[in-house]
């Protein structure tokens, strides 16, 4: 496809979403990630509505998302760390593959967070 520089790659690499209550648990988890290697980029969307069970009720929260690119070998160590550092009794971690993109930002993924 013209103008297409998207490829396949393999599962070396990850995204990861979590959510969380408020942005200062959001920027507490994410320059944590950042800084200690076990992400290379960490997005804050903010707005979410979040409608779930808990405790046999129905639930609806404000919530923000954190959307985690890393390295799928990292996602254990991440996942430990975003455990430790969120105030929810069970937080959402959820990972999947990223199987194609732009070579170059891929690359750079891997440079930031090493094997």
């Amino acid at each position: 496809m013209a103008g297409s520089e998207a490829v396949q790659h393999s599962t070396a690499f990850c995204a990861t979403y979590v959510t969380v209550p408020n942005p200062d648990v959001a920027k507490t988890i994410a320059r944590g990630l950042v800084r200690n290697r076990l992400a290379a980029c960490v997005n804050i969307i903010p707005g979410v509505t979040s409608v779930y069970e808990w405790e046999d009720k129905i639930e609806e929260d404000s919530e923000l998302i954190l959307m985690i690119k890393s390295r799928c070998s990292k996602i254990e160590e991440l996942t430990e760390f975003v455990k430790k550092n969120h105030p929810y009794d069970v937080c959402e971690v959820i990972t999947t593959p990223i199987t194609g993109g732009n070579p170059a930002y891929l690359s750079w993924l891997g440079d930031v967070v090493k094997e």
